[in-house]
């Protein structure tokens, strides 16, 4: 079975409503071997912020040092995303092979009359998986109330209702106190629920499980918000004996209250699991929760939020936290599902300066012109319709000043499609033969057949985006009119997920496609953008200046380590590092990358003051020379010393996982390389299953660099690293190498980190053998697409990209 055999087998469930009870869901797990009764659970429900706090929850117990599953809904992208262990989603060969394992039984059930739904089904492959991870800890996010949602059959060690607003009226009660008394269902049958509800709907809860601990004011655990700091906000939370205040990411007075609950669920698994839980872990797990869709603010001029507020009392928790940001005119893009209370939605958002509404492509959004007619009604403001939503966004962004504020709400499937506009990956392909092109259309989750009849029209321009299936119908139509060629994903047996498409043709059928796309409706505009920039039809802007805009530049590496795995201890002295600095430059070096502590497998972290004190003394001594220098370092207030000492770049190999880090890099307006890592230093036991890793990493660079962007960075600053050697095996280090040049779709410089490193065993070259081999992949890099190369040995990888560069353009070279 394929991919996308299994993905349409399970959002073809969803012709099955749902229903009460839970025996289908029990019933699947048996069949499954019962796959939850080993797992520690924590259940969150909640009418609001229930996936936040999930985040946050999971997000603490990792700083703790366990191994979480976490399991969310809905998806923004994929459906894999629901189900993460460790961040990691779930991969596509597991969920395959779960799909093999339940079809029969799910067929054989539909057949009596009593199959599963999706989210039941869902359900089961989250349950399923995270016993096959073995994980410590699964956080589950309940999908609809308590009593019959399909997570209520795991027995949670605890279990947490966020809040309670009224929603569902027609499953989970007609009053906030019958729906609390629903929600309160996920209580643990020996333990205490946590929830932040006060008032009718805390005495609902309090009438259904037997001990409460509330999270506010008056309760076990107080809360304060801070208010706002840039992007983040800042929380202060105390219990008995404990006492937590950090920023977070998340932004909003109701954030705090999520926060809260959070922490008092991991101090409630760290005490039953005996596992320590400090307060800067804590700290850190809260500070590092990202949560997309949810008060995620996009841009800064103008301030672009996307957030998925859907329901009253959400909207007014929203129009509260934007009350927050300074700005003049509101642009509101607003999409729903029928099922909402629309007009109470209308009263708690801020009252707009103008409004377009949209309708998602899913089929239970409310047609655009019936919540026009809501916000006419409630407002007296005119709206502007339109039935797509990045046409919406689009056209509210074009209206908008520097100083005005554009805000898409309304539901989660609103907000997945306009975030599409920053998100989406635009991938060319190197298509040099058929092998070449079968490899690019299974990729792409053609069809056997597709593969077979595309396969020889593939080999030119090529390249892969993900799109909306209308898109996908779009640019087949559009690129065939141009003699093109377009090849659509397998999954497209359904209308409401993103499907990914390749496309093949010339430059000249490209650019009249991007011609013709950029005046169709549907939210192709900025997909001819996006088109053109990855496949370079656009003349390039921006006022950037440094070597690697133009040629591939050398980094080379200044260690002042005892322990780096190739040089330590050779230049741990501030003299000899200066020395070696002047020999790299003599030897025509453009950066030097000055780093105090070593990432190789097993090495032990180094405390910042050591750090700063190893690396500050030279910084300062190379400032007087004519070249840039980078601070390899993980750290924030490591980068803040060397940067105030004279360094140029920040090189980080966590990828921005100090949470400081990205502040620090705005702050100082500098080069960032944000390297795609799973640990740092590397940890050798560490296992990582990729469906495909060049894919795997693009999609989760992406993420780090809306992260940073988000921070203030502008991405003409973010060069990506993707890590060859982190988290990647010798055979997955190559795949990156010869795949290089797929990573220009993140629109980002590429620095290629691989000198001397253990990828080289593959092509039979120890520890001691490593120059040639180093050598030879930095002119396939260059060749490839890097931008900057960073080695050990510079003279030799000079010669090697200079050698590459008179290959491609021998006419730039001088000769006497």
């Amino acid at each position: 079975m394929e991919f996308h055999d299994a993905a349409n087998f399970l959002f073809g469930l969803r012709r099955y409503p749902p229903r009460p009870g839970l025996a289908a869901t029990k019933s699947l797990l048996d069949h499954l071997g019962d796959p939850h009764e080993g797992l520690t659970v924590v259940q969150i429900a909640g009418s609001n912020g229930k996936g936040s706090t999930a985040r946050m929850t999971e997000s603490v117990l990792r700083e703790a040092g366990l191994d979480v599953g976490l399991y969310t809904s809905p998806h923004l992208d994929s459906v894999r995303e629901r189900i993460r262990t460790n961040g990691r989603q779930l991969t596509e060969a597991a969920l395959v092979e779960y799909v093999e394992t339940v079809r029969p039984y799910v067929l054989d059930r539909a057949a009596a009359g009593t199959s599963p739904t999706f989210f039941e089904t869902v359900t089961g492959l989250a349950l399923w998986a995270f016993a096959r991870n073995e994980v410590d800890v699964a956080v589950l996010e309940v999908g609809i109330g308590g009593r019959y949602d399909a997570t209520s059959v795991t027995d949670p060690l605890v279990s947490a209702v966020t809040s309670v607003t009224l929603e569902h009226t027609d499953v989970l009660g007609d009053t906030v106190e019958a729906i609390g008394r629903d929600l309160a269902h996920v209580a643990p049958a020996d333990g205490r629920l946590v929830t932040a509800a006060d008032g009718d709907a805390l005495a609902g809860i309090e009438a259904q499980a037997d001990e409460v601990v509330r999270v506010g004011d008056g309760g076990a655990v107080e809360v304060s918000y801070g208010g706002r700091t840039g992007i983040e906000g800042r929380v202060r939370l105390s219990g008995s004996d404990w006492r937590v205040e950090t920023p977070i990411p998340l932004v909003g007075a109701h954030q705090a209250d999520n926060a809260g609950v959070a922490t008092l669920l991991a101090r409630q698994v760290s005490s039953a699991l005996d596992v320590d839980l400090p307060t800067d872990t804590v700290e850190r797990g809260l500070r590092t929760a990202h949560w997309p869709g949810r008060f995620e603010v996009m841009e800064r001029e103008p301030l672009a939020v996307l957030d998925g507020a859907h329901n009253p009392g959400a909207c007014e928790r929203l129009a509260s936290t934007l009350a927050e940001f300074d700005y003049d005119d509101l642009h509101l893009v607003f999409g729903a599902l029928a099922d909402k209370d629309h007009g109470g939605m209308v009263e708690g958002l801020p009252t707009p300066d103008s409004v377009v509404a949209c309708r998602p492509d899913v089929d239970r959004a409310e047609d655009n012109a019936v919540l026009a007619g809501v916000f006419e009604d409630v407002t007296g403001i005119d709206v502007e319709t339109t039935s797509d939503v990045t046409d919406a966004l689009a056209n509210a962004l074009a209206r908008a000043n520097p100083d005005d504020c554009v805000l898409v709400c309304g539901s989660l499937y609103t907000v997945r499609e306009a975030r599409t506009r920053w998100s989406r990956l635009d991938v060319p392909k190197d298509v040099d033969d058929v092998a070449d092109a079968r490899q690019a259309l299974r990729e792409t989750h053609v069809t056997d057949p597709g593969v077979y009849r595309m396969r020889g029209k593939a080999v030119h321009r090529t390249l892969k985006t993900r799109v909306r299936p209308r898109q996908a119908q779009y640019l087949k139509e559009e690129l065939l009119s141009l003699g093109g060629e377009c090849a659509i994903s397998g999954l497209n047996d359904q209308n409401e997920e993103f499907l990914d498409v390749l496309l093949m043709g010339t430059l000249a059928q490209f650019k009249r496609l991007t011609r013709k796309l950029d005046a169709q409706p549907y939210g192709l505009g900025p997909l001819a953008e996006g088109i053109a920039d990855a496949l370079s039809l656009a003349d390039e802007g921006g006022n950037r200046s440094y070597p690697w805009d133009d040629r591939t530049a050398v980094m080379g590496i200044l260690n002042v380590t005892p322990d780096s795995f190739h040089d330590g201890g050779e230049f741990d002295t501030t003299e000899r590092a200066v020395a070696r600095a002047e020999e790299m430059l003599a030897n025509d070096v453009d950066v030097i990358d000055v780093g105090g502590e070593s990432t190789r497998p097993g090495a032990d972290e180094v405390p910042v003051a050591d750090e700063r004190d190893r690396v500050v003394p030279v910084i300062e001594r190379l400032a007087d020379l004519d070249v840039l220098v980078s601070i390899d370092t993980r750290k924030a207030s490591v980068a803040r010393a060397a940067l105030d000492a004279g360094a140029d770049i920040v090189n980080d190999v966590s990828g921005l996982a100090d949470p400081e880090m990205r502040f620090v890099v705005a702050e100082y307006d500098c080069p960032v390389v944000v390297m795609h890592s799973i640990d740092a230093p590397v940890d050798p036991s560490t296992e990582v299953d990729y469906d495909d890793v060049v894919t795997d990493t693009l999609r989760e660079l992406r993420e780090t660099i809306l992260v940073a962007e988000r921070a203030g960075i502008d991405r003409e600053n973010v060069i990506v690293d993707p890590g060859v050697g982190f988290g990647k095996s010798r055979t997955e280090s190559f795949a990156v190498l010869g795949r290089l040049g797929e990573f220009r779709a993140l629109g980002c410089p590429i620095l290629f980190g691989h000198s001397h490193k253990s990828m080289f065993d593959l092509v039979g070259r120890d520890a001691d053998e490593r120059l040639q081999a180093t050598v030879a992949a930095s002119a396939v890099a260059a060749e490839r697409g890097a931008d900057i190369l960073r080695v050990h040995d510079v003279a030799e990888t000079v010669a090697a990209v200079r050698v590459s560069e008179a290959a491609n353009d021998p006419d730039a070279f001088t000769t006497d």
